[in-house]
């Protein structure tokens, strides 16, 4: 793990085609509740136009998924979203976004296999939906950071610090705001994750 790789995150272009040089292959892995806005956060970092296995939802989901506070979703994601970003010629991020509803859960321990480290997105108005999350990610022992995905419809405003208290987080695991719809600010959040690989790297390194 290197610092270096925050700098790349911050300079790297919006769009570009993978290098012919590349051989090193990054898996970051976005999770959370359902409508919390992985694709969408997918779909705003990655220099590539992404793979989305979305479908539009429909009566067959009807008591099935949970759709409490999200009246305006009408797509879903059925398997998982596929992003991308080059760190350097050689290193190559890899973005996979992981379908929200329970029903999907079983493919998640398959999308963890191999992964650096994830990100938990959590929306406030539904934040249980982010505790299967984390036990998963605490199950695989995979480092992961929480980013707060704030929506505009939402009233209840809590500071970072209830939200860390109602989940439980240790103070070691960052937890940061974002608007999933900016690519400065999932870069922000991917730099973040980044930064807290290379700090439990180093940390390894000093332990006798």
């Amino acid at each position: 793990m290197d610092s270096a790789i925050s700098e790349a995150l911050t300079e790297a272009p919006e769009r570009t085609p993978l290098a012919d040089a590349a051989d090193t292959g990054l898996k970051i892995v976005i999770v959370g509740g359902f409508g919390v806005g992985k694709t969408t956060l997918v779909r705003s970092v990655s220099e590539i136009r992404p793979l989305n296995t979305e479908e539009y939802m429909t009566q067959a989901g009807v008591g099935v998924d949970e759709t409490t506070g999200l009246a305006n979703k009408t797509t879903t994601t059925v398997a998982f979203d596929f992003g991308r970003i080059s760190l350097s010629e050689t290193t190559v991020l890899y973005l996979f976004g992981a379908p929200g509803q329970e029903r999907f859960w079983f493919l998640w321990d398959r999308l963890f296999a191999g992964t650096l480290g994830a990100v938990v997105l959590v929306d406030t108005r539904r934040m249980s939906d982010s505790w299967y999350a984390i036990d998963r990610l605490e199950h695989h022992r995979t480092p992961f950071v929480v980013a707060v995905n704030r929506f505009d419809d939402d009233a209840a405003y809590f500071s970072l610090a209830e939200i860390r208290q109602a989940l439980a987080l240790p103070d070691h695991i960052p937890l940061l705001d974002c608007d999933a719809r900016v690519r400065s600010d999932g870069k922000h959040v991917l730099i973040t994750l980044v930064d807290h690989l290379y700090k439990l790297a180093l940390a390894q390194e000093t332990t006798p």
